[in-house]
């Protein structure tokens, strides 16, 4: 395929990874927000919850548009629960972000210059700005 036309077979490949990604990381933080303890977790878990809201939108989007090019979710591994420990959960969690930031940012080379190619690049540059200031947040609290 040239560069011009979305490579649709592996953005259905990748993008099924990322949105199943997406869904594992909206678990996490759920999970992260009900379970943090100790000092840390006083105010930190209404910013997570908050996260948590706007992972849930991401989530719907992402599985939209994987619908719309014809694809479907990749098998969704359940995360482990998180530690209990706030600094070690936010590590934890700080982790696996960086992964489903890597999985989605896979789809965009693949994407092409056609107009639904830009919208789909787009939304995942809007999904991937948001999650990267959710982390930067967090490494400022883990300072």
């Amino acid at each position: 395929m040239g560069d011009d036309v979305m490579d649709v077979e592996t953005v259905q490949k990748q993008l099924a990874i990322a949105a199943s990604q997406q869904l594992g990381s909206l678990v996490s933080l759920t999970v992260l927000a009900g379970n943090l303890q100790g000092p840390l977790s006083i105010g930190l878990k209404e910013r997570l919850q908050a996260f948590a809201v706007a992972e849930v939108a991401d989530a719907q989007l992402l599985v939209e548009k994987l619908t719309a090019v014809g694809g479907q979710l990749a098998p969704m591994e359940v995360p482990p629960l998180p530690s209990t420990d706030a600094e070690t959960a936010l590590r934890e969690f700080i982790e696996r972000e960086e992964q489903v930031m890597a999985a989605l940012h896979a789809v965009i080379p693949s994407t092409g210059q056609e107009p639904r190619s830009e919208a789909l690049e787009h939304l995942i540059e809007h999904v991937l700005m948001r999650k990267q200031q959710q982390l930067d947040y967090l490494a400022l609290v883990q300072r």
